[in-house]
């Protein structure tokens, strides 16, 4: 009898347990929809109950239950009075801890968002700043831009004075995670461009205005952590440190590339250690990247035809067409300090056909005009001609670029400044007047539509 009621009860197990797994996975399905549904629609409030009891019943269901349960989460925090802010901010604590045991991928922008919250919700620095630390070494790309500039600005504090070979590896590899995303939005921005603007779907004007305002903020903090360097990066203090940590380094790439940039950057290139250093880099990494610096000391020692074929040599090499534009323009900075402006129009116009939207190629240009306006005039009228032409091409940087608009803005009020006045037209035995077309000469050869600074 004991063995017949031990087998009926088995059976029942056996019949009745895949119908509770199947009733709760068809309720997790369920409800799933249901926040899923809300969310999309912008409803935290509604997708909040549902959204919990996923958490609560179905944690391993999809990763989406943590991707949106932060908005929902964070919805709730921002809108809960003082009272309910402890219990709120602990869910959206949960959030972070569930995830990272359930789904421990994209670390990098889970610590930031973390990293976020935390400072947010009132915590310490060091608690802020683990997180920060966690996010960066996991993925420095995935951390948002104020966090990016957050982590570099705490490194700099705890080490300008003590370590600033730490401050330094630590603005070069924020800086290398700003420009990779400079990279990927720039590429997004020319993949809708490229299409007929005539059809451009709402989505697609919605998407480039978003990754037009991430390259602005990313241009904010690149400007920010350059500002925050600047009282250590001298010539005076860069070339000691390169000197002291060379003899360990001189094999080592990356250590190479990033001291020869820190020095190209803030023209400490007359240094005969520059030469070495560059030298070095060449040695241990034939990229085009070291060839393009490479050419650069050829270029200053009067070797210009080896020069240009290490230029020429460095852009064939290269297969990505950012860092092939990237190349482009710094052989076009390089030739135009070396007064050599044709030919750097010539490769910053390169640079545009790799990279439509690198704005910083069209400042150069407007920069080289800008600074022929005495040699491509023969008066007053047709000098300050020039500076049309100059406020042109900043005009075009800051379209194709909105990220720099402060930048090309006061290039643009420079020239504009500079620009001719009615009364010189009017006093000008030369016959120009306002609206016509100009040609200026020189090496410029370009026409323009005659306006005035009045």
């Amino acid at each position: 009898m004991k063995q017949t009621k031990l087998l009926l009860a088995l059976l029942t197990i056996m019949v009745f347990t895949p119908v509770a797994f199947g009733q709760a996975n068809a309720d997790c399905s369920i409800k799933y929809n249901l926040f899923k549904g809300d969310y999309s629609a912008k409803k935290y409030d509604a997708a909040y109950e549902n959204w919990l009891w996923c958490m609560d019943n179905c944690p391993k269901l999809s990763v989406n239950i943590y991707k949106y349960g932060y908005k929902i989460a964070m919805d709730k925090y921002t809108k809960a009075a003082a009272g309910e802010k402890a219990a709120a901010g602990a869910v959206v604590e949960r959030v972070f801890t569930q995830r990272l045991e359930h789904y421990p991928k994209d670390l990098g922008k889970v610590y930031s968002d973390w990293a976020t919250f935390r400072q947010l919700n009132g915590a310490s620095e060091n608690e802020v700043f683990e997180l920060l630390e966690k996010s960066f070494k996991e993925d420095p790309t995935a951390m948002s831009v104020k966090n990016m500039y957050k982590y570099f600005d705490v490194i700099m504090q705890r080490n300008k004075s003590t370590n600033p070979q730490v401050v330094f590896d630590t603005y070069d590899e924020v800086g290398e995670g700003v420009e990779l995303k400079r990279a990927a939005y720039g590429k997004k921005i020319e993949a809708i461009n490229a299409k007929d603007s005539t059809t451009l779907s709402s989505r697609d004007q919605k998407n480039r205005r978003i990754y037009q305002q991430i390259l602005t903020n990313l241009t904010i903090a690149e400007t920010g952590l350059d500002a925050k360097i600047s009282e250590i990066s001298t010539c005076e203090n860069l070339i000691p440190l390169n000197k002291k940590y060379f003899a360990d380094k001189q094999n080592d790439p990356v250590w190479l590339k990033r001291a020869v940039s820190r020095m190209y950057n803030k023209e400490c290139t007359d240094d005969p250690f520059y030469d070495t250093l560059v030298e070095a880099y060449v040695k241990a990494d034939p990229s085009p990247q070291a060839s393009v610096f490479y050419a650069g000391i050829l270029m200053k020692n009067g070797e210009t035809n080896k020069a240009m074929d290490y230029f020429n040599q460095a852009i064939d090499q290269e297969t990505d067409p950012y860092k092939k534009a990237k190349n482009l323009l710094k052989v076009a900075q390089i030739l135009s300090k070396k007064g050599r402006k044709s030919e750097a129009r010539s490769n910053a116009y390169k640079a545009l056909e790799f990279a439509p939207t690198m704005g910083k190629a069209y400042l150069l240009v407007a920069g080289m005009y800008a600074s022929s306006a005495n040699s491509c005039g023969t008066d007053v009228v047709t000098k300050r001609l020039v500076y049309v032409a100059a406020a042109n091409k900043a005009l075009k940087a800051k379209q194709v670029d909105p990220s720099i608009s402060s930048l090309a803005n006061k290039y643009i009020r420079s020239y504009t400044a500079n620009m001719p006045s009615k009364k010189d037209l009017f006093t000008s035995d030369k016959g120009i007047t306002a609206g016509s077309t100009h040609r200026i000469g020189c090496w410029i050869g370009e026409s323009v539509r005659v306006r005035t600074k009045d």
